[in-house]
């Protein structure tokens, strides 16, 4: 029952951001559209936006699930871009209220997981410590979620494949390059 109640307050502040933004909606709105009691609402989140936390934690776990075959990177971080216009109404809502660290959030949660697999199967014939390797992947998630905030402000306008191969192509190579030389120990800058 309380997966269900759960789906149901989701969909009713999914179906509440189609008519007005987050800042407006209320729980007494949420609660009135899905049929349940305050009470219930505020058994299962603290407020809204404990609510959005959980929907896109959701969301983050739903997109990962039998996703670990994507090839490269590029093509992962294409569906993340894809996943997000799909929810495109919830992402700018939150986007747009006080809850923009929430949408950084779930970024970097998706992400992480996405270019810890990718580092995981690049490091298959070199030794990394994982403090480096994590050094890697974060170096690149902050780069992608960068990206990914600045398309989301200007209204997800623009082809997102466009915008991966344009940083595909920036950076082919770079994070296995990366890894290889944290591997050896040596930090050094080449010219």
């Amino acid at each position: 029952m309380s997966q269900t109640t759960k789906r149901a307050l989701e969909a009713s502040l999914k179906k509440l951001l189609l008519e007005k933004p987050l800042n407006k909606i209320t729980i007494n709105d949420i609660t009135e559209d899905c049929g349940v009691n305050r009470m219930t609402f505020y058994y299962h989140f603290k407020d809204i936006y404990d609510l959005v936390d959980w929907i896109l934690a959701e969301d983050a776990a739903k997109a990962m699930e039998g996703r670990r075959g994507f090839g490269t990177w590029s093509e992962a971080y294409l569906d993340v871009l894809h996943q997000l216009q799909d929810n495109k109404t919830l992402v700018l809502n939150v986007y747009r209220s006080v809850g923009r660290e929430q949408v950084e959030q779930y970024l970097y949660r998706l992400l992480d997981t996405i270019l810890k697999d990718f580092a995981d199967r690049e490091c298959h014939d070199i030794t990394v410590q994982d403090a480096d390797k994590q050094f890697v992947v974060d170096f690149y998630k902050y780069a992608l979620v960068g990206m990914t905030l600045e398309w989301t402000r200007r209204d997800m306008k623009g082809d997102p494949k466009q915008m991966v191969e344009r940083v595909s192509t920036m950076i082919h190579g770079d994070f296995r390059r990366a890894l290889c030389r944290l591997s050896s120990g040596s930090l050094k800058i080449e010219e």
